[in-house]
């Protein structure tokens, strides 16, 4: 008797062995009784499985034509069916490595978890020590404006200074009656440390990329408050204090701190983080994504410098509940080339994303869309041939001398969705921004029959 176990069918069966040629079979004589045979024994029941499983389905859409281009430098990648999870396919997942923007997505997490969508940042100004002096305290708003109310800045629905200036003098006055301000004093204490990362390029100041991260500044110091790359200046606490003083006759200023339990005179505050997250992703904002960072430093007890942000990023994605123990955090932006983050674990936080745990379905919402909006918006991104990919592909782009990425969410041809994450990295140039967008194409087109071959 055979018994044949396969994929959980079975098949059963007693056959008579055929004789050899030139072996004698013995058989029973005519009118004589055969030897008898050993009684049978009831076999023990056969093993099956509890659950039926059902075979993998074969995926045969591959994408290895697509893998060789120089332009990725050093590629690793790595997709997922966003329903099941399922891993369709992998290049090096695990190896962490720099991350450039897409840092941003683990910012917004670790912020979403620690302070919350409602956490605004605010901005006070407090009586000083002497009769005719006042206090502007920045409290990390790097959003705040200069332009007048009524005129919007880059960052829509930002507090405008002017308007803490008219609560201020009212106050004040109100206080001390037939006593001017004479002197304003400007508190950017709030962040501590260097306000320039240690790999940061200069030339991002100029080109509008970033500002000096303080917790006292105006519109991100930038030159002209309308203009996303707007150039950026060097003294952001001595822009916030001339503005500031042109409403109360230009006096003078200078830095220094609030006194202890200064009565308070007014305040303003930012847009809510669910507002700032895709104001810092979408375009991809060096500064708001540093601001945003430096707070979750504060809420945990870490600290107020950037160098608070190494410990505070990966405290702040524990509750998600994904190892971070790989994860090397350098800025909250990923302008530094010293992060590193493998791709699954980009992949493994997007399905959550994907699914909106928690509060992560800001993240989904306020993310770069191909070919429509932000940073995946340009020219340069998803034209040609990959052109068919606008509209479908949602996800946070990175690019910085030394690495190329993309990480999000893909709503594939065959109306599957997708979780992926893709890096260049080391020997790569701005052409790598092509062959990423061309392999997520490649992947948009197969859906879930991707091969991992």
């Amino acid at each position: 008797m055979f018994a044949v176990f396969g994929s959980g069918a079975v098949a059963l069966g007693a056959a008579v062995a055929a004789p050899e040629p030139g072996v004698p079979v013995a058989v029973a004589a005519l009118g004589e009784t055969a030897t008898p045979t050993a009684t049978a024994t009831t076999p023990p029941p056969r093993p099956v499985p509890s659950a039926e499983l059902p075979a993998s389905a074969l995926r045969t859409c591959s994408v290895a034509g697509l893998l060789n281009d120089s332009r990725f430098g050093t590629l690793q990648a790595q997709v997922l069916n966003a329903k099941t999870g399922e891993l369709l396919f992998e290049r090096d997942p695990s190896t962490a490595s720099q991350t450039a923007s897409s840092m941003k997505v683990l910012t917004a997490a670790a912020a979403l978890n620690v302070l919350g969508p409602d956490f605004r940042a605010t901005t006070k100004v407090v009586a000083g020590t002497e009769p005719g002096t006042i206090v502007l305290v920045g409290g990390g708003d790097l959003t705040l404006t200069r332009l007048p109310s009524g005129q919007e800045p880059v960052y829509t629905g930002a507090a405008h200074l002017d308007d803490l200036a008219t609560k201020a003098k009212a106050a004040y006055e109100a206080a001390n009656p037939g006593t001017p301000i004479t002197r304003i004093v400007l508190d950017s204490s709030y962040f501590s440390g260097k306000t320039w990362g240690d790999t940061w390029p200069a030339t991002e100041r100029g080109t509008g990329w970033l500002s000096h991260i303080t917790a006292l500044q105006v519109d991100a110091d930038r030159a002209n408050p309308q203009v996303f790359l707007s150039p950026r200046g060097e003294d952001p606490i001595g822009r916030a204090g001339t503005a500031f003083a042109s409403y109360f006759g230009n006096v003078p200023t200078e830095q220094g701190t609030a006194p202890q339990g200064a009565a308070e005179l007014a305040s303003v505050f930012s847009q809510p983080l669910s507002t700032l997250i895709p104001q810092a992703l979408i375009p991809s904002d060096n500064s708001l994504a540093e601001m945003i960072g430096r707070h979750v430093a504060i809420k945990l007890g870490l600290g107020n410098s950037i160098d608070a942000l190494a410990a505070a990023i990966p405290q702040g994605l524990q509750a998600y509940g994904i190892d971070t123990s790989a994860l090397r955090t350098a800025d909250a932006s990923g302008m530094s080339r010293n992060n590193a983050v493998p791709p699954s674990y980009f992949t493994r936080l997007f399905l959550k994303i994907h699914a909106g745990e928690g509060n992560l379905g800001i993240i989904r919402d306020g993310l770069p869309v191909a070919g429509q909006s932000g940073t995946l918006n340009y020219s340069n991104r998803f034209f040609g041939a990959n052109a068919v990919a606008r509209g479908h592909i949602r996800a946070k782009s990175g690019s910085i001398s030394s690495a190329y990425t993309l990480t999000g969410i893909i709503d594939a041809a065959d109306g599957s969705s997708l979780i992926f994450a893709i890096y260049a990295t080391g020997n790569v140039g701005s052409g790598a921004r092509t062959a990423i967008d061309t392999l997520a194409t490649g992947f948009y087109k197969c859906g879930v029959n991707l091969s991992n071959t």
